[in-house]
């Protein structure tokens, strides 16, 4: 299956030291590509950079940690990026945090940090991978979204704004960069079942309700994950611009 094939290929995955974004990052390297890891966290985003030097040879991952929320920042990682890695072919900007508050209790400086991780930071990461593509006239930039872009609940108003955001940024750097070879879409996962939303599946009763509202009647996966992820990274994706695709069992399509 040629068109999946992403052997050779760079893939930078924000995010990616455990969760969604590390899933992500091994099912791209299970698709060929050399995968350079991020995190914040030092020790943990080690311990990823180690056990994927284990399972696909030290040459074909790397790491590197930034701030994803600092312009300057971002545009460094991405030069170290090309400098040391490679041509940057892929990105995934994944990096997100969620805070449940509610809005009346919301403080000011907790809506901005969660509008920076989730929103801005895919602004400027974004920005500065698409100043190297441009010119190459290819590469595949995929931003992390939610249901949440399209639905709301209590307590997450925050996340809520910056999921749509995603949605809309996503048709915006498509509505600029399109042209230039690029294709931009976004990924918009269901109820998954992380480290981030144990406290969710351990609640019985919000359990229950998931399972009910869901189709699919189970929480998602992040091996649920990884197909569509593949392809939107892949040659198989090339006429496939300013998308979001609901990985959710359904959710977003019943009421």
């Amino acid at each position: 299956m040629d068109l999946f094939d992403l052997t050779g290929r760079v893939a930078l995955v924000t995010g990616s030291s455990r969760g969604i974004g590390r899933a992500i990052a091994a099912g791209l390297a299970d698709a060929g590509a050399t995968i350079v890891l991020h995190g914040v966290d030092p020790d943990r985003l080690r311990a990823a950079h180690e056990a994927f030097a284990d399972r696909y040879g030290a040459g074909r991952v790397a790491s590197v940690a930034f701030d994803v929320t600092d312009a300057a920042a971002a545009a460094d990682g991405i030069a170290r990026v090309e400098r040391d890695v490679g041509e940057l072919r892929i990105l995934v900007n994944n990096a997100g945090v969620q805070h449940r508050v509610p809005m009346l209790e919301l403080d000011p400086a907790d809506w901005d940090r969660v509008i920076r991780t989730n929103l801005t930071s895919a602004f400027l990461v974004g920005r500065e991978a698409a100043r190297r593509m441009i010119p190459r006239g290819r590469g595949k930039i995929i931003n992390v979204a939610s249901v949440q872009a399209d639905l709301a609940r209590p307590t997450i108003g925050a996340y809520t704004a910056s999921k749509g955001g995603i949605r809309n940024l996503t048709r915006a750097m498509t509505a600029e960069w399109a042209a230039h070879g690029l294709q931009v879409n976004a990924i918009a996962p269901g109820y998954i079942h992380t480290q981030m939303t144990q406290n969710l599946v351990d609640d019985a009763d919000f359990n229950a309700w998931i399972t009910g509202r869901t189709p699919a009647h189970r929480w998602g996966t992040t091996q649920d994950l990884i197909g569509p992820a593949v392809w939107l990274a892949s040659d198989g994706s090339d006429y496939v611009n300013g998308q979001v695709v609901f990985v959710d069992g359904g959710m977003t399509a019943v009421v």
